[in-house]
């Protein structure tokens, strides 16, 4: 953790005891304590443990980032008890609200100050007490999950080798700023479903727009963990939902054409249920940002230029190479040794005993080492020359782009302009009609926004472009395009579990790269 985000977690302590100030002023006075001293942060919380008759050691664990947060909670809670209030429901509003339950409390007249004696005299059973432990885990827990780091598994080969299948990771969610959750109430510890159900696990009731605290922006080539863009209509079966997204069934259905398809989905609603889903419960995807707003990028022959410069290669990155050796026999036991190439997995290796021409899925760095050793006489890269329009995003009748070859394109920065014309439409309509909420059509070359004839856009947010590290096995950007700066999770951090048959050793609590 950098400076930065443990400045940032103390910052979020001084908001903790600062912003229910207000109420604490009346219940200091209610209390015959001068109010002036609930103004002042960690102050206020040294006087209610002086109130209360609590261990002073709780005053120097609020210093400890993350934990401190916990406690000044359970100082709230003490707190509260000297003004008679030893309900559930009231512990957890003190702890959770206090903002406007302090406020509450300071106001009704009904409500005195009893003093730290009435703690004493009432005294909870051995059911409260586990209870009440349980509630207060599983509120730190939620709090930590949404606002902190959060556990994720890796289920595809898309980013190896950097990541690898049943890798687990944390996601550090304070290096981009703690995004609050668009649909705060849902069941804990559950993304979008309960499980095995299909039910949804959370509800629409309360929706909270994109807020992002200390916002912090994505840097060229972190490991990045978000919601996945298309993810916002789903076909709700095991076959479908993230593994083949609903815009890839509509244009599949209709040769192309999305209204077709769309129009075959809709009146079969058995065979295709759909599920429609808010940003923070869209499936998470793991990628690397290779793209930044405002940068112009280019696929060519695999390698990624951004503004006209060579992107390198991360090192564990891996993908198709043609292999020419030398004609000598290949050792099976030194290629995976050496090389991480498994001859037994197709995926990895194709080619005949005896020849001298293979397709290898290599990293960089495998590549950089097999030459140098001259294992090989020649290593390229095994390029898709499949032209075939509308393979990869946009999907129009403009850009015969594929996986190897592709853009140059612009990608979006909050603040600028630009002209949208029946060249770049594709590109960028659904950046303006569903990411940033407006009506847009095209209609005889004209562009019509809001109904208004206007050429000239502006965005309102930030864009990425997210790749996974194995090219030539990833449902990334080239399939659904630009990520927005509100669907961004965090930071993919520390691998702190890898298991494949076992544990893998020398992967565990390794530096994610």
């Amino acid at each position: 953790m950098n400076s930065y985000q443990i400045l940032l977690l103390i910052l979020i302590q001084l908001l903790i005891l600062t912003l229910p100030a207000a109420g604490l002023y009346k219940m200091f006075v209610k209390a015959n304590t001068p109010g002036w001293k609930a103004l002042v942060p960690f102050y206020n919380s040294w006087v209610m443990l002086t109130l209360t008759k609590s261990p002073r050691y709780l005053f120097f664990l609020q210093f400890i980032p993350i934990v401190g947060w916990f406690v000044s909670m359970q100082i709230f809670v003490r707190f509260v008890k000297t003004f008679g209030k030893f309900k559930l429901y009231e512990h957890a509003f003190a702890a959770l609200v206090p903002v406007i339950y302090f406020l509450y409390l300071g106001s009704d007249k009904q409500v005195q100050f009893v003093g730290a004696e009435k703690i004493k005299e009432n005294k909870r059973t051995a059911l409260r007490e586990w209870i009440d432990a349980g509630i207060f885990a599983v509120v730190a827990a939620t709090i930590i999950r949404i606002f902190v780091f959060e556990a994720y598994a890796i289920p595809t080969g898309s980013m190896e080798k950097t990541l690898l299948v049943n890798d687990y990771l944390f996601v550090n969610k304070i290096s981009y700023g703690p995004r609050i959750p668009n649909t705060p109430l849902s069941i804990p510890f559950v993304h979008n479903q309960i499980p095995l159900t299909r039910l949804p696990s959370y509800v629409e009731w309360i929706k909270i727009p994109y807020t992002r605290w200390f916002a912090s922006p994505v840097k060229r080539n972190d490991v990045v963990t978000f919601n996945l863009p298309v993810g916002d209509t789903v076909i709700d079966k095991d076959d479908y939902d993230s593994k083949d997204p609903y815009y890839d069934v509509i244009r599949r259905l209709g040769n192309g054409n999305q209204d077709i398809g769309r129009q075959i989905v809709l009146s079969s609603p058995d065979e295709y249920p759909i599920r429609i889903r808010p940003v923070d419960k869209e499936e998470n995807y793991v990628k690397r940002c290779v793209g930044l707003p405002g940068d112009t990028l280019e696929i060519r022959d695999q390698q990624i230029y951004i503004n006209g410069n060579l992107s390198p290669l991360p090192s564990h990155s891996e993908t198709p190479y043609e292999v020419v050796t030398y004609g000598q026999p290949l050792d099976e036991s030194v290629l995976k040794e050496e090389y991480d190439v498994d001859m037994s997995n197709v995926d990895e290796f194709q080619g005949s005993p005896g020849s001298d021409q293979y397709v290898m899925l290599l990293t960089a760095a495998s590549r950089q080492k097999m030459l140098e050793n001259k294992l090989a006489k020649s290593i390229t890269p095994f390029i898709d020359k499949d032209r075939t329009l509308g393979l990869v995003f946009p999907y129009d009748k403009f850009h015969a782009w594929t996986l190897d070859e592709y853009g140059p394109m612009w990608i979006p920065k909050k603040g600028a302009t630009i002209s949208i014309t029946p060249e770049n439409y594709a590109l960028y309509e659904r950046i303006i009609r569903t990411y940033e909420g407006n009506k847009i059509e095209m209609k005889n070359g004209q562009v019509y926004i809001n109904n208004s004839p206007d050429n000239n856009y502006t965005f309102k947010m930030n864009y990425y472009w997210m790749m996974g590290d194995n090219r030539h096995d990833s449902q990334d950007a080239r399939s659904w395009g630009f990520v927005p700066e509100d669907h961004i999770v965090g930071k993919a951090s520390i691998i702190w579990m890898s298991w494949d048959k076992g544990p893998r050793w020398k992967r565990l609590l390794s530096t994610i790269r």
